[in-house]
């Protein structure tokens, strides 16, 4: 068993962003909890966002798509994020969360690009598939956080709160994306319920185009063996 190397770990890390991120983003289900229960929960949550912001650009740098698109994006997300923290403004933080919906959505598309240029399954094209489909639950989750506070009562729930946490929007958008219908998180306006239906087909189109290509081209790969 190999000893435990940081120099490797950042040569991998370098070779597969997209698996670095992907890694990010699931400890942040983990983490995002304890964050909301925290006293200093506000402080982490921008701090762990601005994380996943970099990590974004860096994976789109290395895609076909254009780097600047993405720095346009974040740096106006980061600088209102830290506004609407010391201000505690809900109008800068519809902003700041609308920037990074957008960007997680040009990151998602950035990565399906790259996905879809060859004929060939990668590895990192598999860590970028999981990044891809985290990278749209995040992209919803900020556009349903933007559309209830635009339009308070967009979303409705079991808990007694009037708005909805983050880790409920989140839940909904990973349960919408994958299909399952577990969320008993309810979108009751007009404009939310817009939004889920948008998320249903992303994540529909996402399985049909994107993973149902890269398991059809994994199997073209395995040698066929004569009886």
């Amino acid at each position: 068993m190999r000893a435990f190397s940081p120099l490797r770990w950042l040569v991998a890390a370098r070779r597969h962003p997209s698996a670095l991120l992907l890694a990010v983003q699931l400890l942040g289900v983990m983490l995002y909890p304890v964050m909301e229960q925290a006293a200093a929960g506000r402080a982490l949550f921008g701090a762990f966002g601005i994380v996943v912001l970099l990590l974004a650009v860096w994976v789109v740098k290395r895609s076909p798509a254009l780097g600047w698109v993405a720095w346009c994006l974040a740096l106006p997300a980061v600088l209102l994020s830290i506004a609407a923290a010391m201000l505690g403004r809900p109008a800068l933080t519809a902003m700041s969360q609308t920037l990074e919906s957008l960007l997680y959505f040009y990151t998602a598309a950035s990565l399906t690009a790259y996905m879809l240029a060859d004929h060939e399954v990668t590895r990192d094209e598999l860590y970028a598939c999981g990044a891809t489909f985290t990278l749209l639950a995040w992209a919803f989750a900020f556009a349903f956080s933007v559309c209830q506070i635009v339009n308070p009562g967009s979303f409705e729930a079991a808990s007694d709160l009037p708005h909805r946490t983050w880790m409920e929007l989140l839940y909904l958008s990973f349960s919408l994306l994958s299909g399952v219908g577990l969320s008993d998180v309810v979108p009751v306006l007009p404009q939310a319920r817009a939004l889920a239906m948008l998320a249903q087909f992303a994540g529909v189109m996402y399985i049909a185009l994107v993973v149902s290509r890269l398991i059809g081209l994994t199997i073209m790969r395995r040698p066929r063996h004569e009886d």
